[in-house]
């Protein structure tokens, strides 16, 4: 026999299965709105076909709504401009033709509906950005959630993120302490990387939705040296990103705490996107760092590095060069294998980047390339690589 449903259990489901619909709802209102006001011009015309398709569908939205709408009191201000916007567009249709009153009419009525349709749709985002705020919170905290289910809230929260700055989700974010929550993430070693990649990413996205604010609260945190000890791909990358976007505030503070060396050390990774990450990171250091910096890279021994992976790949590039032309009839394009070579002249790569870079000046140059050389020639194997190198670096930058 089967055991009937709590019936709080049953009152808690139906509650969510609601839950679910308005949301879903009120997405489909909020594109309706926003059709409407793409649809202005077409308003004006006493044959507007192109927009009833859009009236139609907000009125059947509009009736779908009714019942939903009034489960909660933030949505009462919807519920009353949905209203508005049925008269309005009722006056509309009755104004059709081509006299001078009805013309003035329509114009009229069209602006209307577009400052009330930008209105649903603002009041809509307003009320789905606190739910998503919300959710991540109590999803991310939530000792019994999954990884698929704190991924799933991070990837929607970051897309939300990216769609440009707005004041009142800010306020948002900022009093759910959602960013000392996505640090207590990234810096959890018992979290799995699946979920630190996601809050990296959610972190770098917030910087750029406001550097004022956010990039001050990666400087004030454990952020970039969690970053670094993550080691993977995404969680350098992001720092690259990060490298990238703040420039030499955030170097200066890197190399203040010693994560230079621990960078370079990724280069010994097993992992070729680690090691591919890595250098990425390297080339924008090399690019805005200050005399400091480069003197940590260069006493990491990063030259030997770069040059051992080097000559490394020279070694996979040809043994694949060879095995190109068994594959070319394959279908195989030789792109395919450039893009599995990620260490190609990177010691040059290296100088360009501080010889064209805004980290030192004239002098500070000329002394690093010198001393790239000394080590390019102390750290080879043969007079040929030596001087195929060396050239490199003196004439690489060279137009």
């Amino acid at each position: 026999m089967l055991n009937a449903m709590d019936p709080d259990e049953s009152d808690h489901e139906e509650l969510q299965n609601q839950h679910v619909l308005l949301l879903a709802l009120l997405d489909a209102l909020k594109m309706a709105a926003k059709d409407l006001q793409c649809n202005l011009l077409s308003l004006t015309n006493p044959d507007f076909s192109k927009s009833k398709t859009t009236f139609e569908a907000l009125s059947k939205l509009e009736a779908e709504a009714g019942n939903l709408l009034s489960t909660d009191s933030n949505l009462f201000m919807v519920s009353q401009l949905l209203c508005n916007l049925n008269t309005l567009l009722e006056k509309l249709e009755k104004s059709q033709g081509y006299s001078l009153s009805s013309l003035l009419c329509r114009q009229i009525s069209s602006y209307k509906i577009s400052q009330v349709a930008f209105t649903i749709e603002a009041e809509i985002q307003a009320f789905l950005d606190r739910e998503n705020v919300q959710i991540l919170a109590r999803t991310l905290k939530d000792s019994d959630a999954d990884d698929d289910q704190k991924v799933k809230v991070l990837i929607e929260f970051r897309n939300r993120v990216c769609q440009g700055f707005n004041r009142d989700f800010q306020d948002l974010v900022l009093r759910a302490k959602v960013f000392s929550i996505l640090e207590t993430i990234l810096c959890d070693s018992m979290c799995s990387n699946r979920v630190r990649d996601q809050a990296a990413l959610v972190i770098d996205a917030l910087a750029r939705f406001n550097k004022n604010v956010f990039v001050g609260l990666v400087f004030m945190g454990p952020i970039v040296g969690a970053l670094v000890s993550m080691g993977s791909c995404c969680s350098i990358q992001v720092l690259c990103s990060l490298i990238k976007f703040v420039r030499t505030p955030l170097i200066d503070e890197m190399e203040s705490n010693g994560e230079i060396p621990r960078i370079i050390n990724l280069l010994s990774s097993e992992e070729l996107p680690i090691q591919a990450a890595a250098l990425d990171c390297i080339l924008e250091l090399a690019y805005c760092g200050r005399k400091e910096v480069i003197e940590a890279m260069l006493g990491g021994e990063l030259v030997e590095k770069l040059m051992e992976l080097q000559r490394l790949e020279h070694g996979n590039e040809d043994l694949e060069k060879g095995q190109l032309s068994q594959t070319k009839n394959e279908g195989v394009c030789e792109r395919d294998f450039v893009q599995n070579f990620p260490f190609e002249i990177c010691v040059v790569r290296f100088a360009v980047q501080i010889e064209v870079g805004e980290g030192l000046n004239k002098v500070e140059k000329r002394e690093v390339k010198l001393e790239i050389l000394r080590r390019v020639r102390a750290a080879s194997v043969s007079e040929a690589e030596s001087a195929t190198i060396e050239a490199e670096v003196l004439w690489g930058s060279s137009p």
